[in-house]
């Protein structure tokens, strides 16, 4: 069944990075139960397969996600009639993932490395595009038109135009060999890999003390700066290119809560001013008439 699947129409029709992410899934299920007959699996046998990767909680979501797929596969082919993983579920423990870079981490990021140098590029590209590691390895002078970036997303297949910022295009042109065909490039000179790329810059940011942070969160940096300035969350979405709305709508609801925060206090103060005028107007060491 696990041969069938990956030779399957749906499979294929998958995006590069989830066909390699579900390949080493499905592969692991070949090797552990690929013996037993998918036609009498049971929602009791897909319990004991998710309880023994209790200890990993979010390999056992990816797993789940996997056997769904198979099974419903096998459905499909007519080999089973129901699906024995509804209604299972992977309990994650609560956690806001990887952590939304500060204003404070960018600064300190820019000042240990200077405009012309190729992580301060990597910033700006992350902050100015707000997209995925996979998609920024990618961009290069040739998605640049009419001063806007023209990119495809490798996740959602969705096609993106993106005005270049002021802080982009600086940085773009400070960096040498600003012509080659990708602009970010290992120390060989090669184009990284998304993987090797993510990796790569946890190692700048640990080098700059600033560790526990990562490429993702620049993009979530980028939603929130967005937010900060009043976009909503189908604004947000047009740059990054979210498929669902809920995450960026996080970003808006925070952003939302800050400003009107700062609204409900300013309006306290200019109440409280006006309660007391005499008071706030009097000099140090007088008393008020």
């Amino acid at each position: 069944m696990v041969i069938g699947y990956l030779g399957s129409a749906a499979f294929h029709q998958l995006a590069p990075t989830s066909q390699r992410q579900y390949r080493r899934i499905l592969e692991e299920i070949r090797r552990n139960y690929g013996d037993l007959s998918i036609a009498t699996l049971a929602a009791k046998h897909v319990a004991r397969i998710m309880n023994a990767k209790a200890g990993t909680p979010a390999a056992a979501r990816d797993l789940l996600r996997c056997l769904r797929l198979l099974v419903q596969y096998a459905i499909s082919i007519g080999v089973r009639q129901d699906d024995a993983t509804a209604g299972i579920r992977v309990k994650m423990p609560k956690s806001g993932g990887f952590r939304t870079w500060a204003e404070e981490d960018i600064s300190a990021f820019e000042a240990t490395y200077p405009l012309g140098s190729m992580p301060r590029l990597a910033l700006a590209l992350l902050l100015g595009s707000a997209q995925r590691c996979a998609d920024i390895v990618k961009l290069g002078r040739g998605h640049v038109r009419n001063g806007a970036l023209h990119l495809t997303q490798q996740k959602t297949d969705r096609a993106l135009t993106i005005p270049i910022t002021a802080a982009l295009a600086e940085a773009i042109n400070a960096m040498p060999g600003n012509d080659a065909l990708v602009y970010l490039r290992n120390e060989r000179g090669q184009a990284f890999t998304a993987r090797g790329f993510s990796k790569w810059f946890v190692k700048q940011c640990e080098r700059a003390a600033l560790n526990g942070l990562s490429a993702h969160g620049l993009r979530k940096a980028a939603c929130r700066r967005l937010a900060e300035a009043g976009c909503s969350a189908n604004e947000i979405a047009a740059i990054s290119g979210h498929a669902s709305l809920r995450e960026v709508e996080r970003y808006t609801r925070a952003a939302d809560q800050a400003r009107m925060a700062r609204n409900a206090v300013a309006r306290t103060e200019q109440q409280h001013q006006l309660a007391n005028p005499l008071a706030e107007s009097s000099k140090p060491g007088e008393k008020a008439r």
